[in-house]
């Protein structure tokens, strides 16, 4: 699932080729990710691209003041193409398109543009588009933006302050902190030197800063490796900057202990036990009811 630092670098990669450029069509293929339905999608034709903006997970380009906004959920992705002139319409549940955004020609006669595409069977990229952006719920009810300026180390004591959550969970959770997912929650996790399953409520005002600084840190130098980096590339460098997620098996780069793993229902957890959990492994509830 693309997150904070990939969307921005989505971001950026939008800014640089889309932004002054006109819309010339928006073709839906996948129908159920279209969210809304005024203004019609159709509006958006003979639009100018005048800025691009991300909240939290949410991309958003502003076209004159109409908003296309999308969510690339766990399996979306935005594709560009340098030129769109001869691509084909596609017929829905054809392939993995789900929506398709051409732009005018440029001087040198191409026309450019990108695809929103989702791979796998769970369809949740969505696609929206509004004349505010605080019009998608998913954006009015996001959480601080963990990169903004206000959002400091008292900032997250306060949202951290009584919660009973489990600190994985907090962290993944939009409606407290904008833009975290799997991947990065666990990495922040194993640069605190942090259980996963610690209770946000619980920590000390030391583990607190030392969480702040892991949570910035960690997005900041994944938005810098990523930078000016072209949007088929960023995938393959999100992968090789984790240094637990999705590493389960390997040696800890840091203490060389073997990162272990924790399952849920449609997800897992990577956590390594020297650096996070004083050398014990947690329990696996899934490995746990199979060993019955």
């Amino acid at each position: 699932m693309p997150e904070l630092p990939e969307v921005e670098s989505l971001a950026e990669f939008l800014r640089e080729r889309a932004v002054g450029r006109v819309i010339a069509a928006v073709e839906v293929v996948a129908f159920q990710a279209l969210k809304t339905v005024d203004p019609p999608v159709s509006s958006l034709g003979g639009l100018t691209v005048t800025g691009v903006a991300r909240y939290g997970k949410f991309l958003d380009l502003d076209c004159d003041g109409l908003h296309f906004i999308t969510h690339l959920a766990r399996g979306g992705w935005l594709r560009w193409r340098d030129d769109l002139t001869g691509a084909r319409p596609v017929r829905p549940g054809k392939s993995p398109l789900a929506v398709r955004v051409r732009l005018a020609p440029g001087d040198d006669g191409l026309a450019p543009g990108f695809e929103l595409t989702e791979a796998g069977t769970q369809k949740r990229l969505a696609v929206y588009v509004v004349r505010d952006p605080a019009d998608v719920p998913g954006i009015a009810s996001l959480g601080p933006d963990p990169l903004a300026s206000d959002f400091t180390a008292e900032a997250l004591g306060a949202i951290l302050g009584g919660s009973r959550t489990q600190i994985k969970g907090l962290l993944r959770d939009q409606k407290v902190i904008a833009g975290i997912g799997n991947a990065y929650s666990d990495e922040v996790l194993h640069a605190a030197r942090m259980s996963p399953f610690k209770i946000a409520g619980s920590l000390t005002e030391d583990e607190t800063a030392r969480l702040h600084e892991a949570i910035v840190t960690t997005l900041r130098e994944a938005m810098e490796r990523s930078r000016g980096m072209a949007a088929k590339d960023l995938k393959a460098e999100k992968r090789s900057g984790l240094r637990v997620h999705g590493r389960t098996g390997e040696t800890c780069a840091t203490c060389g202990d073997t990162i272990r793993e924790v399952s849920f229902a449609d997800s897992s957890l990577q956590y390594c036990p020297t650096c996070q959990t004083g050398g014990k492994p947690l329990a696996d509830r899934r490995m746990s009811r199979l060993l019955k």
